[in-house]
């Protein structure tokens, strides 16, 4: 398999974490969406990241349902990342609140980096949505005496929440004041701590369209 995408972007980050934890072996193309837009669109005309291309080279794309085919070719008794009933329901939900900060975030970046002045009424837009569901994931980690989200035990909600948090707090330093938000931070914390994290990082730079 091939896995393209640089481990900045959470999304492309989560999805080597679970090939990681699964034991899956894959080639990693750090590919840039700007520098090497015409190399993603060899696998993936979108030119998005991640892009998975499989075995028998079918490329899938966006990071959830990237994650479901990784986790239904390991099989249910492999796939330690996933849950199964009312647990795997609010693995979806709580995914996806975190999933939609990481791209609002991008957003955010988006918009200081192509705009010579940023559009005032956007960048408080976002910042509001980021703000306001990272307080609904606060409490949702609150809320969660185990040491991850569900149980004992690492789970896709858990990842993407890890790797949102240090995403944002990174690439957006000192926009927001993460001490509203302890729970989440700590959570990254104890992500960050893992193996299976520090051998998907990449520090965050900001690279503009005319630097590749």
């Amino acid at each position: 398999m091939i896995l393209i995408g640089q481990y900045d972007s959470p999304f492309v980050r989560r999805v080597a974490i679970a090939l990681k934890t699964y034991g899956l072996a894959y080639q990693h193309k750090p590919w840039s969406t700007f520098g090497d837009a015409d190399k993603v669109a060899k696998f993936n005309p979108l030119r998005r990241v991640p892009t998975l291309v499989l075995d028998d080279h079918t490329p899938v794309v966006d990071s959830a349902a990237i994650l479901a085919v990784i986790d239904a070719l390991v099989g249910p008794e492999r796939a330690t990342l996933a849950r199964r009933g009312q647990d795997g329901r609010e693995v979806l939900r709580i995914a996806a609140f975190a999933a939609g900060v990481a791209d609002k975030a991008l957003s955010l970046l988006v918009e200081r980096l192509l705009r010579e002045a940023a559009f005032p009424m956007w960048v408080d837009r976002c910042r509001l949505q980021i703000g306001e569901t990272l307080d609904l994931l606060e409490a949702e980690r609150q809320l969660r005496p185990t040491p991850w989200l569900f149980d004992d035990h690492l789970s896709h909600a858990d990842v993407i929440l890890g790797a949102m948090a240090s995403f944002v707090a990174e690439a957006l330093p000192g926009e927001f004041d993460w001490g509203r938000w302890p729970g989440v931070s700590a959570h990254a914390a104890a992500c960050e701590a893992l193996p299976v994290f520090r051998d998907a990082h990449q520090p965050y730079r900001l690279v503009r369209p005319e630097e590749g």
